[in-house]
């Protein structure tokens, strides 16, 4: 009889904290959703506002798509170098921010600088991207592909008719790693428009 009312209640115990642990997670679950402008803050959070904001003004940016393209680049992390030997938050080639830093006129910029230093990075960076809108009349969506696989090749493309430079035929870029780049450049971009409009 007493192990009986013992076992009773115990059961009755873990009942007992079943409940709350799930009235707890419930709880949890419905803060997510009702703060989900926090968590997609936190998933998808903007670094090195200030210098995104002056290098995009610079040039003539959107802050959104520089922001986009470090996204996809570095995830803000840096002192990046990729295997293929890219450097720093906006993962330029040696050559390409060799080129731009001759022609921009910015002076004693290092590799170790580009590698290592954010503001730096996002201003070389940005006026490679402006140039690249230069050379692509303005069409943000071939800049990008042409940031990614070089303005060579998206050249060729668009005077091959191989695709067209717009958003809805990006399934139609040849190299399927400059595709995904530019599909996911422009999801993030998306995604910082709408969680920071003021941005």
């Amino acid at each position: 009889m007493i192990q009986k009312m013992q076992m009773t209640k115990r059961r009755r115990r873990i009942r007992v904290k079943k409940r709350f642990f799930l009235i707890l997670l419930a709880a949890f679950l419905s803060l997510l959703f009702l703060k989900s402008d926090w968590l997609a803050h936190w998933m998808y959070p903007i670094h090195y506002k200030a210098d995104i904001r002056a290098s995009a003004s610079n040039y003539g940016l959107e802050p959104h798509l520089v922001a986009a393209i470090i996204r996809a680049e570095s995830n803000y992390e840096t002192g990046r170098e990729s295997h293929k030997g890219a450097l720093g938050l906006m993962q330029l080639m040696p050559d390409t921010a060799h080129w731009v830093v001759e022609r921009a006129g910015f002076n004693k910029v290092t590799d170790d600088m580009l590698r290592h230093r954010a503001d730096i990075s996002i201003e070389v960076g940005s006026w490679y991207l402006d140039s690249l809108h230069t050379q692509f009349d303005q069409n943000q969506v071939a800049a990008v592909a042409a940031y990614n696989a070089g303005p060579g090749n998206v050249r060729k493309w668009l005077e091959a008719g191989s695709w067209d430079g717009s958003m809805d035929t990006v399934k139609d870029i040849p190299f399927g790693e400059t595709r995904h780049y530019v599909q996911r450049v422009f999801y993030y971009y998306n995604k910082y428009k709408d969680l920071y409009p003021e941005f």
